[in-house]
């Protein structure tokens, strides 16, 4: 087969890619005891989690360290040379060590074993060698052994860390489960960027407030309802009594349909063809919810009230894209 043509460049990735998969899937024999003892440890965990790793298997580490953070599980992640020259100082007592290493006879790792078994911690190891000496010297030995790695000699480690990074996962977010960690908690930990937006964006940091606002009373014709929002650039009105209570909601779409059903609108009052009851959102109400309210009632935006529905802002889909949600 020609290397070079289409068919055999999918059919390689596709093979690597089941390859991998099966693997993944070979991990459930190795969440057995030992998995459990791993978990009841961490539960317990007075310090925190130190991650170490080297190669590869460091690189997964980083992003065990990470994810156990993103979980409200204190971890960092330490390289074993410079744990050697230096970085020993941020172990202390309560700190539980997670040791990655495939072969478990790593050169690094093995010169840390005796340092760190000073400390009397306990030692959590992943490894698929379970007679090497970073087996021996942990109280827990999680196996992440592979059947085949993905890479034509069955040499780079490809499954064999994929596995590992999935048995972390699965380490982590059991724990949290079990802790009752929670989205809210979550989003403490993620202030910023996509997910820091999803998690504690509010209606009231990004709706339309005050002048923005588009409001007319019952009583006000629908050609000058028209105007109002035209002025305020949006395609509806909000409708509101003497005291700013929401009473109802006058949009483009409404427009439309009375215009499709032969009606001549514009010297009518906008009570009259106005919706009552409309649908609304919160001003701490999250902005990824009140997108969800748009998307399952087909509507561009939506009027923002108080408890007492008292209008305080309205909120456009063109404000929420702007953020990138």
């Amino acid at each position: 087969m020609n290397k070079l043509s289409d068919s055999y460049i999918i059919k390689t990735a596709k093979d690597i890619l089941t390859i991998e998969a099966k693997q993944l899937l070979f991990q459930l024999k190795h969440i057995d005891k030992n998995f459990l003892k791993a978990v009841k440890l961490i539960l317990e965990l007075e310090g925190k989690v130190i991650v170490i790793g080297v190669g590869k298997s460091g690189l997964v580490g980083r992003k065990i360290a990470s994810t156990f953070s993103s979980l409200g599980i204190s971890s960092i992640f330490l390289h074993p040379v410079e744990l050697l020259h230096g970085d020993l100082g941020v172990i202390k007592p309560g700190d539980i060590i997670l040791i990655l290493s495939y072969s478990g006879e790593t050169e690094e790792i093995k010169k840390i074993l005796p340092v760190i078994k000073n400390f009397n911690l306990k030692i959590i190891s992943f490894t698929s060698k379970l007679n090497s000496k970073l087996a021996k010297f942990s109280d827990v030995v999680i196996n992440t052994k592979v059947q085949k790695e993905a890479c034509p000699y069955n040499i780079v480690p490809t499954s064999s860390t994929t596995a590992m990074l999935a048995l972390g996962d699965a380490l982590g977010v059991t724990v949290a489960k079990i802790k009752g960690f929670k989205k809210e908690d979550f989003a403490k930990l993620h202030p910023s960027g996509n997910l820091g937006k999803i998690l504690n964006l509010r209606v009231k940091d990004i709706m339309r407030k005050g002048k923005l606002i588009p409001k007319v009373f019952p009583d006000t014709t629908v050609k000058d309802a028209l105007l109002v929002m035209t002025s305020k650039k949006l395609g509806a009105t909000t409708v509101v009594d003497k005291n700013g209570v929401l009473v109802g909601y006058f949009t483009d779409g409404d427009l439309r349909r009375c215009f499709q059903k032969g009606i001549n609108v514009l010297n009518l009052k906008i009570r009259d063809v106005m919706t009552v009851n409309p649908k609304v959102a919160y001003p701490d109400e999250l902005v990824i919810e009140a997108k969800e309210k748009m998307r399952k009632f087909n509507c561009d935006n939506l009027p923002i009230v108080d408890k007492n529905r008292k209008v305080v802002g309205i909120l456009d889909e063109r404000d929420i894209l702007q953020e990138g949600l």
